[in-house]
């Protein structure tokens, strides 16, 4: 073999190797997935749960099983993360992947995320456009990869999809409307302007993901009815009437009535203009604290996965909490002050908030509240402050709080300057979210450090 003719075959053995490295490098390219992207598709979802007016508890069911896909893959790869198969009820493992594949495990969170989203909103479309661009991207990166790894998401999304139908919540579409029972003066009963029914009566039967059963956390009951002036349900009665009469005479800028409109978060007012009634749509309470978690999120500077392990450690508290909430709201079944106040005492009275359409007792936002500030605090501390700009969409101006449970307490208060709750229902409602919230923080263990749970 002649001289040159070695150095040829040198030469192309060289540029095949070269070649083939760089082919590897290729496919082994990342493709850009970054926690901007996970906050972007949960907003997206948020506006689709307010366009399509979901109730709060359905809300939170739609919030917390995409976050689930999403972890679940991501923890799978991680030494610092662990699996919340076996800890969640009836969850088993996700699939594994296949040891040749090639996925990039964020774009494969992602595409389970948004998929299990999809399954669990009525205006796909919407969702569909930015998922859509984010497809566009890591396919014009590296397309191979993507396709391998959006392979592998739905693949999990189908696993948790199949795992969600289980919880019974198909089940609650076709059981009875709640029975108003307007022979009892303490029952609940519709509320202007729109009378609306009692919204989601069998919540308490959707399967729990920690808690033992819907009622693990049953609150004391609430003071017995009476309409006696010495009695401690009127005292309290009495006090709602008179705290908005209060806050009213001193104009709109008061302090509470700028605490009651920042956590209205009611996604069923209603707007009657002459012959027309129509619905102002808003964020839901769990829509809220979610916001809240992604300003955390941000500010700590979290990657990807701390950002779906705190996205879905609230979450699952706040359906719990839901959960919990609605099983004692149709248990005492008890009447709003509005109806008492205008049959009793004042006939023209409007508390400063509309009543949302479901019985008083207890204050879901102060049970919501209680248990998604405690889920957060385990994560970023107790004196994680914060400006709270999750309202500025709705016109509401920010407000700031030192700590987590600040502000729930806050939260919680706002329902009694709203004129929507008694004491009681705000002040026992945070106590049972409370400690709903810290059982989930003892039971789950999210991470192998178990002093950080």
């Amino acid at each position: 073999m002649t001289s040159f003719l070695k150095k040829t075959l040198i030469l192309t053995f060289i540029g095949a190797s070269l070649f083939s490295c760089q082919q590897e490098a290729k496919e082994q390219k990342a493709l850009e997935v970054t926690p901007t992207q996970l906050h972007t598709a949960i907003d997206k979802v948020t506006e689709v749960i307010i366009h399509d007016i979901f109730s709060p508890p359905v809300a939170s069911r739609i919030y917390a099983y995409p976050n689930i896909a999403a972890y679940e893959i991501m923890a799978g790869q991680s030494e610092e993360f662990q699996s919340l198969a076996g800890q969640l009820r009836e969850l088993t493992p996700i699939p594994k992947p296949q040891p040749t594949a090639n996925i990039d495990y964020g774009v494969a969170a992602l595409v389970a995320h948004m998929e299990v989203s999809k399954q669990l909103i009525f205006s796909e479309a919407k969702l569909n456009v930015y998922r859509d661009s984010l497809y566009q991207k890591w396919s014009t990166a590296n397309a191979a990869r993507f396709e391998a790894s959006k392979a592998y998401g739905l693949e999990v999304a189908q696993h948790i999809a199949q795992w969600m139908d289980g919880d019974n919540y198909k089940q609650t579409r076709t059981m009875p409307k709640f029975t108003v029972m307007t022979e009892d003066p303490a029952r609940w009963q519709p509320t202007p302007p729109a009378y609306m029914a009692g919204i989601e009566p069998h919540w308490n039967k959707i399967r729990p993901f920690v808690l033992d059963s819907a009622a693990q956390f049953k609150p004391a009951p609430p003071p017995a009815f009476s309409l006696d002036e010495d009695s401690q349900f009127y005292k309290e009665l009495k006090e709602v009437y008179d705290l908005s009469m209060d806050i009213t005479k001193k104009g709109d800028d008061t302090e509470e009535i700028a605490i009651a409109q920042f956590w209205d978060c009611n996604p069923y007012v209603s707007v009657t203009r002459g012959h027309l009634m129509f619905a102002t749509k808003k964020i839901t309470p769990g829509g809220h604290w979610v916001g809240i978690t992604k300003i955390a999120s941000k500010k700590a500077n979290f990657d990807l996965m701390e950002s779906l392990y705190a996205y879905t450690k609230t979450t699952v508290a706040m359906m719990d909490a839901f959960i919990s909430c609605w099983d004692e709201k149709y248990r005492s079944n008890l009447i709003r002050p509005e109806t008492l106040i205008n049959e009793h005492i004042d006939d023209s009275w409007q508390p400063i908030l509309q009543t949302p359409p479901f019985p008083e007792y207890v204050s879901g936002h102060s049970v919501v509240s209680g248990a998604a500030s405690e889920a957060l605090t385990s994560i970023f501390g107790d004196d994680f402050a914060f400006d709270d700009d999750t309202e500025l969409p709705y016109g509401i101006p920010v407000r700031s709080f030192p700590s987590f449970r600040t502000a729930a307490t806050e939260a919680a208060k706002s329902r009694l300057y709203g004129g929507i709750h008694y004491r009681a229902a705000v002040d026992i409602g945070l106590e049972q979210g409370k400690a709903l919230g810290e059982h989930i923080v003892a039971s789950l263990e999210m991470k192998t450090d178990k002093t950080a749970q």
